[in-house]
C-alpha cells in the first residue's frame, strides 16, 4: 500500500466545527481503500473512522481538530 503523511498544519478550517484535508482523487483513489490513520503520543499509528466528501475531482477528509498521521491506499 502507498501512503502519504499529513501534519496538523495541511487541515484548512471549513467552518466553525471542522477541520479537513483536501486530495486529488487521482493522488489518492476514490475511498473505498483509503486507511486514515492517526499518531498518537507514543509515536504508533492508529485507524480513526473519519467522514470522507468528494467533489469534482477532489475527496475531503473531515475531522473535528488537526491531527498528525497518514493515509494508507492502494496505489
Amino acid at each position: 500500500m502507498a501512503q502519504r503523511i499529513f501534519s496538523k498544519k495541511d487541515f484548512t478550517k471549513s467552518n466553525e466545527k471542522e477541520y479537513q484535508l483536501e486530495y486529488k482523487i487521482s493522488e489518492i483513489g476514490e475511498g473505498s481503500d483509503l486507511i486514515i490513520e492517526r499518531l498518537t503520543e507514543k509515536g504508533d499509528y492508529e485507524i480513526v473512522q473519519a467522514p470522507l466528501r468528494k467533489s469534482n475531482d477532489k475527496i475531503f477528509i473531515i475531522w473535528d481538530t488537526p491531527f498528525d498521521g497518514r493515509i494508507l491506499f492502494d496505489a
